[in-house]
């Protein structure tokens, strides 16, 4: 249940790149006002979200591939949560959207490390 549940907030972070990249950073005051910055958000996030959604997706359809599947996102997860740290070191800031996804990203990669075995 929980590998569909990140499946699904990955599918939505990437369909969400996909449809509106002009807005999709906006709650992070990042504005995509060029054609190529909505090109990277639509690569990185849109790309990056569904690519996750069908790793999780092909875990379920071939169980001895699973634990290395959930440990790679996993590792992604706390990649991001780990940059959003020192982000925070280098330049704090209290705006709730950058506490939040933190606390989802390291959140979702202890879950994922757990159903890994690695934790």
């Amino acid at each position: 249940m929980i590998i569909t549940v990140i499946a699904m907030l990955f599918l939505a972070m990437g369909l969400g790149a996909l449809i509106v990249p002009r807005s999709f950073l906006a709650v992070f005051d990042i504005q995509a006002g060029t054609a190529a910055a909505r090109n990277e958000i639509q690569a990185v996030y849109g790309g990056y979200g569904i690519a996750m959604c069908a790793l999780l997706w092909w875990s379920r359809q071939q169980p001895q591939w699973a634990e290395g599947i959930w440990l790679t996102v996993a590792v992604a997860l706390a990649g991001m949560a780990a940059g959003r740290l020192m982000g925070l070191v280098r330049e704090p800031t209290w705006r709730w959207p950058v506490w939040l996804f933190l606390a989802i990203e390291a959140g979702l990669a202890l879950l994922l490390f757990r159903q890994a075995g690695v934790i």
